[in-house]
């Protein structure tokens, strides 16, 4: 099953590995020293036998003053730690390399689950196993994951994503997991994207009109926006991925800069708000003074703008293109040429098939997005991040 490079791979992508275990304390010693959980070099601090509140006060002051030391600890050890010590145990033990505990019943795996859930969040926990016993710890976890073995498919059955080798591990969770995490994070901040930058220019139009109540744009054009126009090409996201799947399980650190939350924090949230802001700013006041006098025009010229700025975001966000990208962008240019041509009571026909339609609406989107781009160009020459190092 390709055990040792497999925890090689999640530790290398800064994923701690503890195995909780029924047997007893030397097979499991030798069960971590074999599959490499435990190393050679690693310093292996034996949590003694306690069976009173003293006893676990003072091993627990031994185990305080080792720095950097794998733990093997009993499940009754475990169990009297717990009774006057949640909280000191909890912290002690994660900041161990490795943690093994033998002798643990399956309501102790499932206690430990809750323990880590309740003291060290926002961590997540995911479980591994393969047998029944496994089964409350599997459904205690954040993320459960049960193997098909031999032993029965109780886990597998109970678990949130099933597996038939523990090596499958390293790719559910350096490649399927950081893509999905990659994506979830695009796709949010676009979703608030778009909503936002049509706020924004609402806002603006009726801070011009003094506050009248008139829509900027009618119910249709906003169901349309929403849907046959903006919706592919945003969800087409799900499909991005920054870097192979094989450089995602060749270079396992790009999973563990996904702890850092760079990819979705108040500081980037800060920053698309900043974005929608800017840009439908542009698009607004371009289209109210820079261009046109006319209502119908500034409809037309504004929400073109909007439509092609946002397209044009996504194609800037985009680091693989995929044939469902190409075609969702596409099928939204189409169902939009249609509609101008096809709604003449939101636009008007001929102005919109002359050139100075194209030309305003041109001249609107560059001065949004270019500024946005030549940011992104120099960011990724000089200070690239490190998806672009390794492609």
């Amino acid at each position: 099953d390709q055990v040792t490079t497999s925890l090689e791979l999640l530790r290398n992508a800064g994923i701690k590995i503890w195995m909780l275990t029924g047997d007893k304390m030397e097979t499991a010693i030798c069960i971590a020293k074999s599959s490499g959980l435990f190393s050679k070099t690693d310093s292996v601090h034996v949590f003694g036998h306690v069976r009173d509140r003293t006893e676990a006060h003072n091993e627990l002051n031994a185990l305080r003053k080792k720095n950097d030391v794998s733990l093997v600890i009993s499940g009754a050890s475990l169990n009297i730690c717990l009774q006057y010590y949640e909280a000191e145990v909890a912290e002690l033990v994660c900041s161990c390399k490795a943690v093994v505990s033998c002798r643990c019943s399956p309501e102790q795996k499932a206690q430990i689950v809750n323990l880590l859930k309740k003291y060290r969040h926002p961590l997540r926990v995911a479980a591994i196993g393969d047998g029944g016993n496994d089964v409350s710890m599997i459904q205690a976890a954040h993320a459960g994951i049960g193997i098909d073995a031999n032993e029965g498919k109780q886990a597998s059955l109970a678990a949130d994503f099933s597996i038939t080798q523990f090596s499958h591990i390293c790719r559910l969770l350096l490649v399927h997991g950081r893509f999905c995490y990659k994506r979830s994070c695009a796709l949010s901040q676009f979703v608030m994207h778009r909503g936002l930058i049509i706020s924004t220019m609402q806002a603006i139009f009726s801070c011009v009109f003094y506050f009248a109540s008139v829509s900027l744009y009618q119910g249709v054009l906003m169901v349309a926006y929403s849907t046959a126009y903006t919706m592919l090409p945003v969800f087409s996201l799900v499909v991005d991925r920054d870097v192979t799947a094989q450089n995602a399980l060749t270079y396992p650190e790009l999973y563990k800069e996904l702890g850092k939350g760079r990819s979705l924090s108040y500081k980037t949230f800060c920053i698309w708000v900043m974005i929608s802001i800017y840009q439908g700013s542009i698009i607004m006041y371009g289209a109210l003074y820079a261009f046109d006098e006319d209502f119908i025009h500034i409809v037309s010229i504004s929400f073109s703008a909007l439509i092609i700025t946002e397209l044009v975001m996504v194609a800037m966000t985009v680091h693989t293109w995929h044939w469902a990208m190409l075609m969702a962008q596409a099928l939204s240019l189409s169902l939009y040429g249609a509609s101008l041509v096809i709604f003449d009571r939101y636009f008007d026909r001929q102005f919109v098939l002359s050139s100075e339609f194209i030309v305003k609406t041109t001249a609107i989107t560059l001065i949004s997005c270019m500024p946005l781009y030549v940011i992104k160009f120099l960011r990724r020459r000089f200070s690239p991040p490190s998806y672009a190092k390794v492609n």
